[in-house]
């Protein structure tokens, strides 16, 4: 069964810095594209970024460009996210999601910034 457990979000003041982490099991994930996700309160769930199976390429939404790193370990079937420079319009709940099961979400989780 795919199972996608995000964590490390939280409450950082503007300027801040965290670091997401997607927890992937149940299926083969070294061979499968993540990406992150998120939803701001009253508004549509939204791309942020993308890797490849073997992290070689990544993209990144306009948005979040040059602040923010994707990168994953295939070795702990974990994808990760790196946020810099958050600002508020980055306060949202954030999820991973799998080429391999692309209608498979998990709880997200929620980041919050704010002086």
């Amino acid at each position: 069964q795919v199972q996608l457990v995000e964590s490390g979000g939280g409450l950082v003041q503007p300027g801040g810095s965290l670091k997401l982490s997607c927890a992937a099991s149940g299926f083969a994930f070294s061979g499968s594209v993540m990406r992150w996700f998120r939803q701001a309160p009253g508004k549509e769930r939204e791309l942020v970024a993308f890797i490849s199976a073997f992290g070689t390429m990544t993209k990144y939404a306009d948005s979040v460009k040059g602040r923010f790193t994707i990168s994953r370990d295939n070795d702990k079937n974990t994808v990760y996210l790196q946020m810099e420079s958050l600002i508020p319009e980055d306060t949202a709940v954030y999820y991973c999601n799998a080429d391999y099961a692309p209608s498979r979400w998990g709880k997200g989780t929620l980041v919050t910034v704010s002086s």
